[in-house]
């Protein structure tokens, strides 16, 4: 029986087969070495974070891996929705300094189309759309920078800092996953750990965190959205509070496909 074959970016090919095989494999490796395998395995490789702490562990583990200061890591793409805290692009600015410009590189940030601020997409979209369109606000800021991002840059494969233990539609996540609308592979080095886990990496190795952490947030995305988590909730529970959603779109993206498709 022939192989379904799903093409990627860069003429880069795999199959469900592949996927399956990969994800038995990872699984009796360390983070470290899932990161190490797939330098080794995707061209175009780069990775995408909010700045949270498992994507942060992320980033110190590749400075690692390549100790060579002067030589380029992974690179890396910040969706800046233009509604997050003040103190997560501070972050950026620290994350940049300390592990890129040395090594000549940049982070690559992505806004909304057309948009330079927030009071920009408010006159453009109009007040609060988180509230009045949700799907559309996700979209807008989220979704559409991220595949204009992996198509400008020519992405084959992401690092991602998803993990189980963060509860909702992460609970069966996997460590390959295929993003057939992007064509694209996503990685996530860390799903087995638990949030204990990356908090103890951050502190031991002294990895430059968002001090909203310090203050109870477990997961930190645009403020409107964003709340501390309470004693015995999940990671992500201070997201998107009373709503029924767990996920931004950003890793959900057949259920933006056809807004994508009409821009194109």
């Amino acid at each position: 029986m022939s192989q379904q074959v799903f093409q990627l970016n860069n003429a880069v090919t795999v199959t469900q087969e592949e996927i399956d095989h990969w994800n038995e494999k990872l699984s009796e490796l360390s983070p470290e070495e899932i990161i190490r395998w797939a330098i080794v395995t995707f061209p175009h490789l780069f990775q995408t974070t909010a700045f949270g702490l498992t994507g942060l562990a992320t980033i110190d583990m590749l400075s690692k891996i390549n100790q060579n200061e002067t030589e380029p890591i992974v690179p890396l793409i910040f969706i800046d929705t233009l509604h997050h805290f003040p103190q997560t692009l501070e972050l950026l600015k620290v994350v940049e300094t300390r592990y890129y410009k040395p090594r000549g590189q940049n982070v690559n940030v992505y806004q909304p189309k057309d948009c330079g601020s927030e009071q920009e997409f408010a006159a453009k979209y109009g007040d609060f759309l988180w509230d009045t369109d949700d799907d559309k606000y996700d979209f807008l800021v989220k979704v559409e920078p991220a595949h204009r991002a992996y198509k400008e840059l020519q992405v084959t494969a992401v690092f991602t800092g998803r993990r189980k233990s963060q509860g909702g539609a992460r609970s069966n996540l996997k460590f390959i996953e295929l993003d057939e609308f992007n064509h694209i592979i996503k990685i996530n080095p860390l799903a087995n750990w638990d949030f204990n886990q990356v908090q103890s990496y951050i502190r031991d190795n002294n990895v430059p965190y968002n001090e909203l952490l310090d203050l109870g947030y477990r997961s930190i995305g645009d403020y409107h959205s964003t709340q501390p988590v309470q004693e015995g909730e999940d990671e992500r529970s201070g997201r998107w509070k009373g709503k029924a959603k767990t996920e931004c779109g950003i890793h959900e993206t057949s259920r933006f496909a056809q807004y994508l498709k009409q821009r194109e």
